[in-house]
C-alpha cells in the first residue's frame, strides 16, 4: 500500500501554491505541517481527486489516481477543512445517506454508523438536527463520514478544528487505532495533534517541500537552538522584543522562565533544552507563534 505524489505541482494564475512536491507515503499516521496559506490544502485536495495537478502525478499502489476512478473514491476517506453538510439532516439520516452515496449498503452502514457514533462520542445527540450542535460536534460528524467506507486512504484537513481538548485526545486515540495498516495524512498547523502519533512528517512553506522525517529526526534539527532562562516578571516584555519566545511560565518570588530559540544563549544563565517538533515549527514558521506555539501559564 502507497500513496505516490510524484513531482507535483499547482499553479493559480501568477501563484504556485504547491511547487515540485514528491512524497510516499506508506501506512501509518503522517503530519502535513505548515502555516495558513502554505499549500497543504491544495496538495490535499489534488490527492483526494478534487483538483487536478498543473504537473506531476498522483498514483496508488502504482495507477495514477485520476485512472483508477471511482476505485480510488472506494478506498479514499476525505474531511476538508471546510465541511459542508445540509443543516436540516439530523445526524445518523445523514450518515446514512453518505454512507448510500459511498455504496454502502442498509444493513453494512447501520452497523457502521452506530460503531463510528460510539467512537466519536454522538450517540446521545444523533437523533439532533446538524444545525443545532456545537462547532466540536459538527466537526465530529465530518470525522465520522470520512470513516465510513473503512478507507484505506484517508486525508483530513485541519481535523480538530473546534475540538476541546479532551476530545483531541480521543480522537487522536481514534486515528492511532485506526491507521494500522492504512494511510493517514493529517494537515494542521497545531503540532501536538500529531507530535506523538505521526510516523512521519512533512512541513510545507510557500508550497514548497522543506523537511521530511520522523519526530526523532525532525527534532535534531533544532538541537542548539532551544534554551531556557527565568527573570523578573517586570521585564518579559523586553524579552518578547528581542527573542523568538515558545513559552512563558511564571513562578514564584515574582520571576518567570521562558523558553526561546536562538542560535546562541541570550542570556549567562540560560540552559540548552531538549528540543520538541513544536521547536522546529517555530523555527521554520518564526512568525506564527499562536495557537499551539507559544504558551503563557
Amino acid at each position: 500500500m502507497e500513496l505516490q505524489i510524484d513531482h507535483v505541482s499547482k499553479q493559480f494564475k501568477d501563484k504556485k501554491a504547491v511547487n515540485n512536491i514528491s512524497l510516499k507515503l506508506t501506512p501509518g499516521v503522517w503530519g502535513l505541517l505548515g502555516a495558513n496559506g502554505a499549500g497543504k490544502t491544495t496538495l490535499m485536495r489534488m490527492i483526494a481527486g478534487i483538483m487536478q495537478p498543473t504537473s506531476g502525478n498522483i498514483a496508488y499502489d502504482g495507477v495514477p489516481i485520476k485512472k483508477l476512478g471511482e476505485q480510488y473514491r472506494n478506498i479514499f476517506g476525505y474531511l476538508p477543512q471546510e465541511f459542508g453538510f445540509y443543516q436540516e439532516f439530523i445526524v445518523r439520516d445523514y450518515l446514512e445517506y453518505i454512507a448510500a452515496l459511498k455504496g454502502l449498503s442498509g444493513r453494512q452502514s447501520r452497523r457502521r454508523i452506530h460503531e463510528l457514533l460510539e467512537q466519536v462520542s454522538l450517540l446521545e445527540v444523533c437523533n439532533k438536527k446538524i444545525s443545532r450542535l456545537s462547532g466540536g460536534m459538527k466537526r465530529r460528524v465530518g470525522i465520522a463520514q470520512a470513516l465510513l467506507n473503512n478507507p484505506e486512504v484517508l486525508i483530513l484537513d485541519e481535523p480538530t478544528g473546534g475540538l476541546d481538548p479532551g476530545e483531541r485526545v480521543r480522537f487522536r486515540n481514534l486515528l492511532s487505532e485506526f491507521a494500522q495498516n492504512r494511510i493517514v495524512l493529517i494537515s494542521t498547523h497545531i503540532v501536538p495533534d500529531v507530535e506523538y502519533i505521526a510516523a512521519c512528517h512533512a512541513m510545507i512553506k510557500d508550497g514548497n517541500l522543506l523537511v521530511v522525517g520522523t519526530t526523532e529526526e525532525l527534532v535534531r534539527l533544532a538541537e542548539g537552538k532551544v534554551w531556557s532562562c527565568t527573570v523578573p516578571t517586570g521585564t518579559v516584555q523586553k524579552y518578547e522584543d528581542k527573542l523568538q519566545i515558545v513559552s512563558l511560565r511564571n513562578e514564584d518570588g515574582g520571576r518567570t522562565s521562558i523558553r526561546y530559540l536562538a542560535e546562541r544563549p541570550y542570556t549567562a544563565d540560560s540552559v540548552s533544552m531538549a528540543p520538541r517538533l513544536e521547536d522546529l515549527y517555530l523555527l521554520l514558521f518564526p512568525q506564527n507563534i499562536g495557537e499551539g506555539s507559544r504558551r503563557h501559564s
